[in-house]
């Protein structure tokens, strides 16, 4: 959560609230904006109310919109929204302090809420992928642009995962046309998570899953060089065992063979030629 939450909370502010129950039907153009700005916290920090807080801090901007404490209840207008699952509402108040503060202290924060008001919202691996690459593009904004923040190290961490959700998508399709006999198609998949994906968790069965379709079509040598790939990277891999034995079923042997599109992965994850 960002720096200024709690920090403003003062001992004297729990008698002056009471119950926290006070926003409706209280005058608070006779507050200052630090006093409002307070009762939001109080709202958050003691009553766990982000919707009351909320009313506080939209009535401070709009009071006082040209005060610091204008653009600090901005983005607790963000975090608020958040904490209700108001993800559309809470991006667009968090787009909204990017536009009017570019350089304020809490615009890291504001690109951090951006990108979570996506990421909270990814669906299972079956449903559509769009809000993942959504969270991906705005998780990399606060990589790249605020490397430095407190907020870049959750972002790699969820940038990561989102980016496993992807191949995970690939691989649930993929899987999919594998059962059908599709085989082709199949293939598309699981050559998209080796190519593109491969940094993954998902790359191990992608390779697997190649193994067995090949096999299917009588492409004995990619299948050979899947494997290969597959022992060389990841051969204490339950996966990779499976593959071994599929191979040794048809007497076969898990050497890379023949030239073709895993023959050169092979040649640079394995053998290191990259030229």
């Amino acid at each position: 959560m960002m720096r200024g939450v709690g920090g403003l909370i003062l001992a004297g502010l729990l008698a002056a609230c009471g119950t926290g129950d006070e926003s409706d039907g209280v005058d608070l153009e006779n507050f200052s904006a630090q006093e409002i700005f307070q009762r939001g916290e109080y709202e958050l920090e003691v009553n766990d109310d982000p919707d009351g807080a909320l009313r506080y801090f939209t009535e401070l901007e709009q009071l006082y919109p040209y005060s610091e404490w204008a653009r600090r209840a901005l983005i607790m207008q963000a975090y608020s929204l958040h904490q209700e699952a108001e993800y559309t509402e809470s991006r667009a108040a968090a787009q909204r302090y990017l536009d009017l503060y570019p350089t304020g202290e809490d615009a890291a924060y504001a690109q951090y809420l951006v990108a979570l008001s996506y990421y909270d919202q990814i669906e299972e691996v079956g449903r559509d992928q769009e809000l993942t690459m959504q969270a991906l593009q705005a998780l990399r904004a606060v990589i790249e642009n605020y490397p430095d923040s407190e907020y870049a190290r959750s972002a790699v961490l969820k940038f990561d995962l989102a980016f496993d959700h992807l191949a995970g998508k690939e691989m649930e399709v993929g899987r999919y046309y594998l059962r059908q006999g599709h085989y082709a198609a199949a293939i598309t998949r699981f050559r998209r998570v080796v190519e593109n994906f491969e940094t993954t968790t998902r790359t191990p069965e992608a390779l697997l899953r190649l193994t067995e379709a090949y096999l299917a079509l009588g492409l004995e040598e990619e299948a050979q060089t899947a494997a290969a790939i597959l022992g060389h990277n990841y051969r204490a891999s339950p996966f990779y065992e499976d593959a071994y034995e599929l191979l040794t079923g048809q007497g076969l042997s898990d050497e890379a063979a023949g030239e073709n599109w895993l023959r050169d992965i092979y040649r640079r994850t394995v053998r290191g030629d990259w030229l």
